[in-house]
């Protein structure tokens, strides 16, 4: 097995090759299944585990991204369920936070102690929200949300009857979002014949801050736009998870480019270690794909509260980070 255990040059970081791509499978299909890739617990696995700390750290985890999310994208394209409008905006909102994100990593936050602290509490009161969601004291804004997810169970449970022998691929045409409404004042589409909106300048200020979230710390900003689409924006994660996946990759690509070719200070060492994040990418590729295929048959209160206790987990983890 020696063999196996190698040197990624640009990092410094020493593991067993088959190692990457086993954790990103595993961690990429759990939240993709939630419009996420993964990336956000990739990296403290890559810092606190493989003791990889430098800024780098953060475009290894957009190489990640880059590689392992086309695979989730093109099943929810597939499957009719991309919420293009939602995309456009969420898109249109992160790239400038990205650019932003990149120049606080780099200039003010080389040590990524404090901001730990503010992304923490950020994540922690959207594991919060998400929680109090499940709890049935939410008010009517749940009725037609558990109405939805009571159809899709009882068609899911019907085509799974159908389908004995194998995997149901197909979905009704009740279940393709279809887009009524876009304009800069508000978005609204329907899904299983129910009707959803957003007002298009808060989901833009939400994406815009959660750029500069991602571009900072790496993660795409997935891991926190798609919980906010549910819990705040009471969007059904069968609709929004496709969107964030995108909106997360195209960032993810914007965001190895400032970090490859924008100059750093002090010599800092800025540029993705290829090959640890295309090993991560991989693994994502496989767990984002089976995650994205698997999720019309889990259940959304499964998937929030799976979400719920990852954030939660992660916040903790960062606020007593910062005094310890």
């Amino acid at each position: 097995m020696d063999f196996l255990y190698i040197l990624f040059p640009v990092s410094g970081v020493k593991t067993y090759i088959f190692i990457p791509p086993l954790v990103a499978l595993i961690v990429s299909f759990f939240t993709s299944m939630g419009g996420v890739s993964g990336a956000f617990l990739l990296l403290p696995f890559q810092m606190s585990v493989l003791n990889y700390t430098s800024p780098s750290v953060s475009s290894t985890n957009f190489v990640f991204n880059i590689v392992a999310i086309p695979s989730g994208v093109y099943r929810y394209i597939k499957e009719g369920r991309m919420a293009w409008p939602l995309t456009w905006v969420v898109i249109a909102g992160t790239l400038p936070g990205v650019f932003i994100g990149y120049f606080f990593r780099v200039k003010y936050l080389p040590d990524p102690k404090a901001f730990k602290l503010f992304v923490g509490c950020v994540l922690l009161y959207i594991g919060s929200r998400l929680f109090y969601e499940m709890t049935g004291k939410a008010g009517e804004s749940k009725k037609k949300m558990n109405a939805l997810e009571e159809k899709f169970r009882r068609r899911i449970a019907e085509l799974k009857e159908k389908n004995k022998e194998r995997i149901a691929s197909g979905l009704p045409k009740e279940a393709i979002v279809r887009t009524i409404s876009f304009n800069l004042s508000r978005v609204e589409y329907e899904f299983w014949e129910e009707r959803f909106s957003f007002s298009t300048i808060g989901m833009l200020t939400l994406a815009f801050i959660v750029g500069i979230i991602g571009g900072t710390y790496g993660i795409g900003g997935g891991a926190i736009i798609a919980p906010f689409c549910i819990a705040v924006f009471h969007l059904p994660v069968y609709t929004i998870a496709g969107a964030a996946l995108m909106g997360t990759l195209l960032t993810s690509i914007i965001g190895v480019f400032f970090y490859t070719i924008m100059p750093a200070n002090n010599g800092l060492a800025t540029s993705p270690d290829w090959f640890l994040g295309f090993l991560f990418g991989i693994g994502g590729f496989i767990g984002v794909y089976l995650g994205a295929r698997m999720q019309k048959f889990v259940p959304q209160k499964f998937i929030k509260l799976m979400l719920g206790i990852v954030i939660v987990f992660l916040a903790t983890m960062y606020i007593l980070q910062f005094f310890m």
